[in-house]
């Protein structure tokens, strides 16, 4: 099974959707399976403190001003359903809270993801849950009792699922990867184990996919110095495309794991060892 490849554009389109629809053309020229976004009522998400607060920005003055300018609103979904759909690739987004879940609903979107963050909602995840759409469910800043109660949610509905091995920080540093956790939710929970990266460059990412990964999710950038606080843990259009392609050639690479000689080996065999009785 080919491994389901996610560009992440999350809120790095910047509130602008020419940015946006570009984000999307990259990750159909690299062969990506789906694009991701992120949706918000930033009343529920927020306190009224915290959105008052100040913060420059290109919106104004304050979070709020910031938060609101980063959101996209259901004309603003509605194109890029249409524009998803006329280049042939997936969309859907992951909801932090049950208005934007809701909201979510009213699209024709294949799957659902939980992020990490609200991996601990329960009602949001007993809410996606019952949608019965196939889920990706990131697991960062998690513990394995997080993990366990997610689980037993989406299996009590019947929902398919599978997991994504995430550390939350961005950028991540390599030494806080520990990718063999991938193999150890696989064991646990005896399921799908993917691999959601905020880390610089490719080299995790493509170690995941020899890990045997069903899902690889990388956040996408037009440029790492772009404004946003998720830009420098993206990767910009030159690298998705190297890493779709490499990604790829490490699956064919994999092969079976049983142990025989290939047919293109055979004379080659039979040159090398031709002063041995060997056959």
């Amino acid at each position: 099974m080919s491994i389901f490849i996610v560009a992440e554009i999350g809120i790095n389109h910047n509130g602008d959707m020419s940015i946006c629809k570009e984000l999307i053309n990259v990750a159909v020229e690299s062969g990506c399976d789906a694009v991701k976004f992120q949706k918000r009522d930033l009343d529920k998400v927020y306190t009224q403190k915290f959105l008052d607060s100040p913060r420059e920005s290109h919106w104004g003055t304050t979070q709020r001003e910031q938060k609101i300018g980063l959101e996209f609103g259901v004309n603003e979904y509605k194109e890029i359903e249409q524009y998803c759909k006329g280049k042939n690739i997936e969309w859907f987004a992951s909801a932090w809270d049950l208005n934007s879940q809701f909201f979510l609903q009213q699209f024709g979107c294949k799957y659902n993801k939980i992020a990490s963050a609200m991996i601990v909602y329960e009602d949001l995840l007993k809410m996606v849950a019952k949608e019965g759409k196939h889920t990706f469910i990131s697991t960062g800043m998690t513990t394995y009792l997080d993990i366990d109660k997610a689980v037993e949610i989406f299996r009590q509905e019947g929902c398919s699922f599978e997991l994504m091995h995430a550390v939350s920080t961005y950028p991540m540093k390599d030494r806080n990867a520990n990718l063999n956790i991938i193999n150890t939710l696989r064991d646990r929970y005896k399921c799908d184990v993917g691999y959601s990266g905020h880390e610089v460059g490719l080299a995790i990412s493509n170690a995941a996919a020899a890990l045997g990964i069903t899902s690889l999710e990388r956040h996408i950038t037009l440029d790492r110095a772009m404004y946003g606080s998720d830009q420098s843990a993206s990767v910009e259009p030159t690298g998705f495309k190297q890493l779709v392609g490499a990604v790829r050639k490490i699956e064919k690479a994999m092969g079976d794991g049983v142990k025989k000689a290939i047919k293109e080996e055979v004379p080659i065999a039979n040159n090398l060892r031709q002063h041995l009785d060997w056959k």
